[in-house]
């Protein structure tokens, strides 16, 4: 009687373990997801999925279910901080992508996968609760070892034949093979992110960033149902940035923000499009954190483990790339696996292409991505300007728009030829 194969194991059910996950199941491949927390809420705020990425959710049959909760973003707007354009370009379908780019609540998406994978795979494939706790490897196989989250006792032991560890920034697998990488790096700023109900702005389906590289707000909606309702749910950041030595802590995404800690310095930026400190008081909640991220490795794979999404390659979230490039890790290490089997050589196949590319946008966000444009028009026009063309060239607005997106692999016309990553049916 043939042997079933052993499962593929993911540690981490966020969005690149569960997309992970449900491209495997989608190919054959047998898979068991394990996440530290004991219960999976829709945390979080709002993220952008651009269109490379939702692509791959599209090719896994859940467009539908994700026009029905986010927006379609229409456009992207730079602004000043005085609240004067400085460019603006049309996305997604509205830009001619065969996909839409998609504004969503965090939360939402990451319970939209689990509710697919449970669905697709079975209630038993996703496991709450199991922090991973070490494992050991032979040349034919993996045990990975599972602990209650708060250090108890080890309570469950898998055997497969790949790890992937998509366990976030604070990756224990990374942490396994790089045990002297120490905290994320911080770059001084501090954003603080919250949710505000609104009336719409702009063309109430726009993305749009204010300031510059010391103090920015960005804004956009991330609700279908208030949208159809001529409601916005806002989605926003305030940032700012500090000296290298202001003290901070460790990063959190659950952490409540205070408005005392930053609501003054944007008390005056208020545009006729939109009512800065009143979006800020309006809020339903705010978050704080710092924007942190990590060197690029030379390595995330060892024999049969491999590093995915922000385990592998967490970066600034600046050009909304974080959770569009885990996804697109997640199908690229399908494809292979589906190409080489569950093989070492699969998990080498995927970093040799997503290494290099994922460090890249790593650095590129480091020197603030396309939002560049802002900082310029900051140190060129501190007090304002009447057009924009005294200040920026069109070739330089272009440059910096056009270079990121090919930079993160969602050039369109690139996307829109190049054939499925996997091939199914």
């Amino acid at each position: 009687m043939q042997q079933p194969n052993p499962p593929v194991i993911i540690a981490g059910a966020g969005i690149g373990g569960l997309t992970l996950a449900l491209s495997l199941h989608q190919i054959g491949v047998p898979v068991r997801v394990f996440e530290s927390v004991a219960a999976i809420r829709p945390l979080g705020v709002g993220i952008n999925l651009l269109p490379h990425a939702v692509r791959e959710l599209c090719e896994l049959g859940l467009e539908d279910r994700l026009a029905a909760i986010a927006i379609p973003t229409q456009e992207l707007a730079y602004y000043s901080r005085h609240g004067s354009p400085i460019w603006r370009e049309p996305r997604g379908r509205a830009a001619g992508y065969r996909w839409p780019q998609f504004s969503i609540h965090r939360g939402e998406l990451q319970m939209l996968l689990l509710e697919a994978a449970i669905a697709r795979l079975g209630e038993g494939a996703v496991r709450l609760g199991h922090h991973l706790d070490g494992f050991e490897q032979t040349e034919t196989g993996i045990t990975a070892h599972f602990a209650e989250r708060a250090g108890g006792p080890r309570r469950h032991t898998e055997t497969g034949s790949l790890l992937v560890g998509a366990d976030g920034i604070h990756s224990a697998l990374r942490a396994t093979f790089n045990p002297n990488e120490g905290a994320p790096i911080w770059n001084g700023a501090i954003l603080w992110r919250g949710v505000t109900e609104a009336a719409p702005f702009l063309t109430g389906r726009s993305m749009i960033m204010a300031g510059h590289e010391f103090q920015k707000f960005v804004a956009y909606p991330i609700s279908r149902p208030a949208f159809d309702q001529g409601r916005a749910v806002i989605n926003w950041i305030a940032e700012r940035k500090f000296a290298p030595d202001h003290a901070w802590r460790r990063e959190d995404w659950n952490r409540p923000g205070q408005r005392a800690d930053f609501l003054p310095q944007f008390e005056d930026w208020r545009f006729d499009w939109l009512d800065v400190p009143a979006v800020i008081r309006a809020a339903r909640y705010i978050y704080e954190f710092p924007m942190v991220d990590r060197d690029p490795l030379p390595r995330w794979t060892h024999g049969r483990t491999t590093l995915l999404g922000d385990a592998a390659h967490p970066m600034y979230p600046i050009g909304s790339n974080g959770a569009s490039q885990a996804i697109i890790d997640a199908r690229v290490l399908a494809r292979e696996i589906q190409s080489r089997g569950q093989t070492p050589a699969a998990l080498d196949s995927y970093e040799a292409e997503r290494n290099p590319a994922t460090a890249r946008i790593v650095l590129a966000n480091r020197a603030n991505g396309p939002e560049k444009v802002m900082q310029m028009v900051q140190e060129r026009a501190p007090d304002g300007f009447a057009a924009i063309e005294d200040v920026l060239s069109a070739a330089e607005l272009e440059e910096a728009a056009a270079g990121y997106k090919r930079l993160a692999g969602f050039d369109k016309d690139a996307l829109n030829t190049r054939p499925p990553l996997i091939s199914v049916g």
